[in-house]
């Protein structure tokens, strides 16, 4: 892997002379230029496809997750280098491909996978030649994810036999595009729900996988429910013990939190979401600026905005710096959550009746992209655990309230009523 001139031991000020240098002579000119006149422009000038095509260049300089060692893609560097590294490339916006492989998948096998899982697994995940996605929730195991009912049993006797998996798992993000998935699947029935699940790494590419994409409102097909059939996992690519995959998952959990809520280190591109200089600009274009009742409303959510950026910026700080966010990835979830749904309803109010009807179309992009924000951000408050069940995380750790009762804990889960 060929990477820029920064190690461990460079200073802040050299890795910005080291990016610059970079940006120069890898980053195409028009992109550079088009990134300065905003989105929109650089929308333009530089397609998916082109962005894809040019993304091996990003990983394998190391920049895209520059905290990582050089044998997992990254430099190795501190958290005030990899703070530097960011300033120097936000406004080239270069989107971090695969985010759920570099969050989700990847703060498992950090937290719990072996060194020989990490070399086998991130360094394709930075340069996205191995696509992720997350397999937990189920039909009947949404909220209460670990009432989950997929079955994995080993293939034959002693501690290394491959495993067999059976279930189905449903709103899993672009699962028909990925090539392997982090599962939950439960190993043990007798005992309680929490106690008999275990974490996987699954390969999608093998018979007994069907994934078949559930269209959206806004007519895109962003989820998907995948079917598995005696689908096989090796050993080798079981994260953590036998039973103790919800453990794990805490940390997969916590980052999708983070990447929800705009904070983690590869952001989620595709969910939607514009921002309050958006607001500003549209109510401008529409004539609608001069409105005090519309000025209130989008300085109120620019100031929620300001809110939410500190608050991200305390967890990337943690996540930098190797600690856990704890709590703070539920209190930017829910944040997120609310203040994205304010932003793109009133997006749609600052349109007025251009927001009411299109010419019709088979098209998904047809769809106005503010009408399409509004309506994928109904989503959010799903998404990464409900807003619900975060706000109980929040009301149990952070502020000490007592936990719900709950009549079956400790009980086998084989006894636990399910939907």
């Amino acid at each position: 892997m060929t990477q820029l001139p920064i190690t461990p031991t460079s200073s802040p000020d050299q890795a910005r002379v080291a990016v610059r240098e970079w940006v120069a002579t890898t980053v195409p000119q028009d992109w550079r230029a088009a990134a300065d006149r905003g989105p929109a422009a650089l929308r333009a000038v530089r397609t998916p496809a082109d962005y894809a095509a040019w993304y091996p260049a990003f990983a394998e300089s190391g920049l895209v997750v520059p905290t990582w060692q050089p044998e997992h893609g990254g430099l190795g560097v501190a958290a005030d280098v990899a703070r530097a590294i960011d300033v120097e490339l936000a406004p080239l916006r270069l989107t971090r491909l695969n985010p759920l492989g570099l969050n989700n998948a990847a703060s498992a096998l950090f937290s719990h996978g072996t060194e020989e899982q990490r070399r086998r697994f991130l360094p394709p995940i930075v340069r996205n030649e191995e696509k992720w996605c997350q397999l937990f929730s189920e039909p009947g195991a949404g909220s209460d994810l670990a009432s989950l009912s997929t079955r994995a049993v080993r293939d034959g006797a002693g501690d290394g036999a491959d495993w067999m998996v059976t279930g189905q798992k449903v709103w899993s993000t672009w699962a028909d595009e990925a090539d392997f998935a982090i599962l939950l699947a439960r190993t043990d029935i007798d005992r309680p729900k929490h106690e008999g699940i275990t974490y996987f790494l699954l390969n999608l590419r093998q018979p007994g996988v069907q994934i078949r994409p559930l269209r959206q409102i806004t007519g895109e097909s962003e989820f998907n429910e995948v079917f598995l059939d005696g689908a096989r996992i090796p050993d080798f690519q079981r994260v953590g013990d036998v039973n103790d995959g919800w453990r794990v998952s805490a940390s997969t959990l916590s980052s999708e939190r983070q990447m929800v809520s705009g904070s983690g280190s590869g952001g989620m591109g595709r969910l939607g979401g514009s921002s309050a200089d958006r607001l500003i600009g549209l109510a401008k274009e529409k004539g609608r600026w001069a409105d005090p009742v519309i000025r209130g409303r989008i300085m109120h959510v620019w100031a929620q905005e300001q809110i939410r950026g500190w608050t991200n910026a305390r967890v990337r700080a943690a996540l930098t710096a190797g600690q856990s966010p704890g709590a703070a990835s539920s209190i930017g979830k829910v944040h997120q959550a609310t203040l994205n749904q304010q932003i793109q309803n009133l997006m749609v109010d600052i349109l007025g009746t251009e927001a009411l009807a299109w010419a019709p179309t088979d098209d998904p992009d047809a769809l106005p992209r503010e009408v399409r924000g509004m309506l994928r951000s109904l989503a959010n408050g799903t998404e990464g655990g409900t807003t619900d069940i975060n706000k109980n995380i929040l009301g149990e750790r952070v502020l000490g309230l007592p936990r719900e009762p709950d009549p079956w804990k400790g009980k086998p889960w084989r006894d636990v009523p399910r939907s």
